[in-house]
């Protein structure tokens, strides 16, 4: 590795992916994968190593330069975990990747701090361009995406209204993202490592601040904020 190299965290829960992503980065001279992760909160503990030593809260000269986060991960996804990494080291730039071609994805990803888009099907083509976009920091957006922002814009500046600030904590959206994946409240408390009281009494709380009657309401938020899969 070149001292010029950007150095890269990659995190997919398939193996097989990471594998294949990594070959694809690894065979270019400025771009180096240093770590891999299986899943959001992995990549959250990985950063959070990387930054330990950093005053600043940006990577330090042995820490990590971006982070590439498959949106679609057990326990934390990459939008929990790009907001995460976001808030712990804003100096690591941000790309998503998605198997989907999804708006709503998209505008959580931008929210979260990223600052590039990577559909999966055309990553050999596309993902070391958007690498390196990131780095100089400029956006990376596959066409569909622009067409998609271009369109919000439009619509927003028509209405005159904003896509609203998501108003659960990252705890709260924890334990959507479980409940809508079918877990029961005992085996939440259990991944989580905290009471079933606790996990009933958070469940409480969101249907109330979201307006909610019961876990199928829960399930159809967690799609629409992008928290699991359709």
């Amino acid at each position: 590795m070149s001292s010029s190299s950007t150095r890269i965290l990659l995190a997919d829960d398939h193996a097989l992916v990471r594998r294949g992503l990594r070959l694809i980065l690894d065979a270019e001279p400025d771009l180096t994968v240093v770590a891999e992760a299986s899943d959001g909160a992995e990549a959250v503990q990985i950063v959070a190593a990387s930054t330990g030593a950093s005053s600043s809260g940006t990577a330090s000269s042995g820490g990590l330069d971006l982070a590439i986060l498959d949106i679609a991960m057990p326990r934390m996804t990459g939008i929990q975990a790009a907001r995460e990494i976001s808030r712990r080291a804003p100096g690591i730039r941000i790309l998503m990747l998605s198997m989907y071609d999804n708006e709503q994805y998209f505008f959580e990803s931008l929210k979260a701090g990223a600052s590039g888009y990577v559909l999966k099907s055309v990553a050999d083509r596309d993902l070391l361009e958007a690498c390196r976009a990131a780095m100089r920091g400029e956006p990376f957006l596959y066409p569909g995406a622009i067409t998609a922002l271009i369109r919000d814009y439009l619509q927003r500046s028509r209405q005159g209204d904003r896509l609203p600030d998501t108003i659960l904590t990252p705890r709260e959206e924890e334990i959507v993202k479980l409940i809508a994946e079918g877990n029961s409240s005992k085996e939440i408390a259990e991944t989580l490592v905290i009471s079933i009281k606790t996990v009933d009494r958070h469940r409480a709380n969101i249907l109330q601040k979201l307006g909610m009657r019961d876990r199928l309401d829960l399930t159809r938020y967690a799609i629409r904020a992008g928290l699991v899969e359709p």
